[in-house]
């Protein structure tokens, strides 16, 4: 997936992989976009899957092709199956080109650059209970959304209620679109689930850095977790020992490169409060609770000191290695060529741990 499709996922990526959600076991996801105007680096159709935020499936017009896009899925289903996925992705290319052309006529609007944006896929949560999503924009707005709880479609505008009406007066888009997301959809995640068990339920626990900044006389309190999985985590500040949740600001829970996630909450206290606050990480990876403070200097004078320590012990292995050879050498007579070159060699590295 090239970087040119980032701005147009952006909004629909975090609006599902955004907040905290923690009660979420696994998801499955899949983005169809369609462009009026493609251009080089962005496809006039694209569809992309996720298990639990990662891809895993990936297809676009100029290929032609679904293809894997995580190890564990290339080798646990056979070319049957891509054959099959390949000819779902072909229709909904189809159908997404003859939305566009609808869509543009609904809106009087002249040929130009438009996009078609639908997002469909369920949810396992923790207590073994489901859930379902179906959502459609238009150039990056709301369009019509899919309540399976009560089987209803919630129009956006006056065009999308063109739409609400034909679904609901055909009676049985409801019906098909609840059956696909309460039982095929869980059944397919359940299956990837255990096809990427190894990678999808890892625990990785993690990192976190709180961190401080006073500005006109009010202290921003940053609590910052890197490096975790799987996604859901809760990070809350408290004071005294009281949840402040209403008083909390909360990043989205955004995915690195690695596979790992990032996120981050903060507070505003006053500077002679800054004691009173602590913040508490809960993550699937962590046997108990994180429970940090803000500590302005001492974080960082550690690592200069353990830093420093290093480097002299480094330099004073480097130097009694260098003047037990000059002992040496003074002992058994003239040096050796290669003798010079072992310690010319030791000690262009001491001046470099010294500069």
């Amino acid at each position: 997936m090239g970087s040119s499709w980032a701005p147009v996922l952006g909004l629909l990526l975090l609006g599902v992989l955004g907040g905290r959600a923690a009660n979420v076991l696994h998801s499955l996801r899949y983005f169809d976009v369609a462009v009026s105007e493609p251009s080089p680096g962005v496809p006039k159709f694209m569809s992309v899957g996720y298990v639990d935020g990662n891809p895993f499936t990936y297809y676009d017009s100029e290929t032609g092709r679904e293809e894997p896009r995580a190890d564990w899925m290339a080798a646990s289903v056979d070319q049957q199956y891509w054959d099959r996925q390949t000819q779902i992705s072909q229709s909904n290319q189809q159908v997404n080109y003859v939305d566009l052309e609808t869509l543009r006529g609904r809106y009087n609007q002249s040929r130009g650059a438009h996009t078609v944006q639908r997002m469909y896929g369920c949810d396992l949560l923790e207590d073994g209970s489901t859930r379902g999503y179906q959502q459609d924009a238009y150039d990056g707005r709301d369009f019509i959304a899919f309540d399976m709880d009560t089987m209803t479609f919630t129009a956006a505008d006056a065009a999308a209620q063109i739409t609400k009406r034909k679904w609901e007066e055909d009676g049985t888009e409801a019906e098909r679109l609840k059956h696909y997301l309460k039982n095929t959809c869980i059944e397919w995640l359940r299956k990837y689930v255990s096809y990427g068990q190894a990678v999808l339920e890892r625990k990785e626990p993690p990192a976190v850095r709180v961190s401080g900044k006073e500005a006109h006389g009010i202290l921003t309190l940053s609590c910052r977790a890197y490096g975790f999985y799987p996604r859901p985590i809760t990070i809350s500040w408290l004071k005294d020992g009281e949840v402040r949740d209403q008083d909390t600001e909360w990043g989205s829970v955004v995915p690195n490169s690695n596979g790992s996630y990032y996120t981050w909450a903060s507070i505003e206290a006053r500077p002679e409060e800054k004691d009173m606050y602590r913040c508490r990480v809960e993550h699937a990876s962590l046997p108990e609770p994180i429970l940090l403070a803000w500590e302005p200097e001492s974080n960082l004078l550690i690592i200069v000191l353990a830093v420093a320590v290093a480097i002299l012990a480094v330099i004073a292995i480097i130097a009694g290695f260098a003047f037990w050879k000059y002992r040496s050498a003074r002992a058994s007579g003239p040096v050796s060529k290669k003798a010079v070159g072992g310690t010319q060699g030791l000690g262009a590295q001491e001046g470099l741990l010294t500069a």
